[in-house]
């Protein structure tokens, strides 16, 4: 599937123009909370977005890309919960002001959007040239998804430790105390300074380019379409911000998260080496359809949310229990 020009146009312009109605709508008079009704409204606009594409897709040119965009976007939308936990050490840390979070978090997003677009762009032509880099994206992902759950169970999912973009930003440019409003720079005593708003805008959108490393090769597991990959990661970075308001306190609840990631990474990472030995005419080698990808994903999400909901709620009873009783 080669995507003509202006479909590649049509696409990113659609979607600049929703992200700017976005933020004009929010960032219209002065600074606010986001609450959790415009959270919810959002979320579910580019949802539904998502899936009307899904569905031009599946009318255009076929269920196969269709299923492959909904796999590849239920993918980088699950991994991106998980990367809401960093974002949210990142506002802690940083103390952002709650009335300037959402756009921090839209800056960042941007950011990350169009390093992704590079990369994608790169990872795409790395892999027609060179054939044997699915084994080593395969084999990547599995030592990941490893590495996910030895973190999980030594708690280090809980630490933010500066990359060195923002160590680098830190050294170069002088920055205020304290924030400015939203502001990103300003001039104090004739000299110009950033503010920690910009410093916090660099730490989301390097820090989601990193979490790229991990869902990258995940989503070219599923696709080698380059025009699907972009699009998969578009729309699920677009709800990002909004999922970040509305999980809220749930996120603390989803413990199990990091479980259904890693086993869906694995997955991905055993899928692609097995397609790679297909390719190669390896004959015990099976070719995995999309709609048990599909499958695999969707139910493992749903099974380690329940689970997550479910184990905070007995958490929740037995706190109850062991409270002492007031006289």
């Amino acid at each position: 599937m080669n995507e003509p020009l202006w479909a590649w146009i049509a696409v990113i312009g659609g979607l600049l123009l929703v992200l700017a109605i976005d933020l004009w709508i929010v960032d219209r008079g002065e600074a606010r909370e986001f609450s959790m009704r415009q959270a919810s409204y959002w979320v579910s606009f580019y949802v539904a977005l998502a899936v009307a594409f899904g569905a031009v897709l599946w009318v255009t040119v076929g269920g196969v890309k269709a299923g492959e965009f909904f796999a590849g976007y239920i993918t980088e939308y699950s991994l991106s919960i998980d990367n809401l936990f960093v974002f949210l050490i990142i506002m802690s840390r940083f103390a952002v002001p709650r009335a300037y979070q959402h756009k921090v978090l839209l800056v960042g997003i941007l950011l990350a959007l169009v390093m992704r677009g590079i990369f994608i762009a790169l990872g795409a032509a790395a892999l027609e040239r060179f054939s044997w880099l699915f084994y080593v994206f395969g084999a990547f992902l599995v030592y990941t998804a490893i590495n996910i759950v030895r973190d999980h169970l030594k708690g280090d999912d809980e630490e933010f430790n500066e990359n060195i973009v923002l160590r680098w930003v830190r050294r170069a440019f002088p920055t205020t105390d304290g924030y400015v409003g939203s502001k990103v720079t300003v001039k104090v005593d004739g000299k110009r300074m950033v503010t920690p708003m910009l410093i916090v805008m660099i730490a989301i959108g390097s820090t989601d380019l990193l979490f790229a490393l991990d869902s990258i090769p995940a989503i070219f597991g599923l696709t080698k379409d380059p025009f699907i990959v972009f699009t998969a990661n578009a729309f699920a970075l677009m709800g990002l911000r909004q999922l970040y308001f509305l999980l809220g306190g749930l996120l603390q609840r989803l413990v199990y998260i990091s479980y259904g990631l890693a086993f869906i990474l694995g997955f991905i990472g055993v899928k692609l080496v097995l397609e790679a030995l297909h390719a190669s005419h390896v004959s015990w080698a099976p070719a995995i359809p999309i709609w048990v990808s599909l499958s695999v994903i969707g139910a493992t999400m749903v099974i380690t949310t329940v689970a997550s909901l479910i184990k905070a709620r007995i958490d929740m009873r037995k706190g109850e229990e062991t409270q002492p009783e007031q006289v």
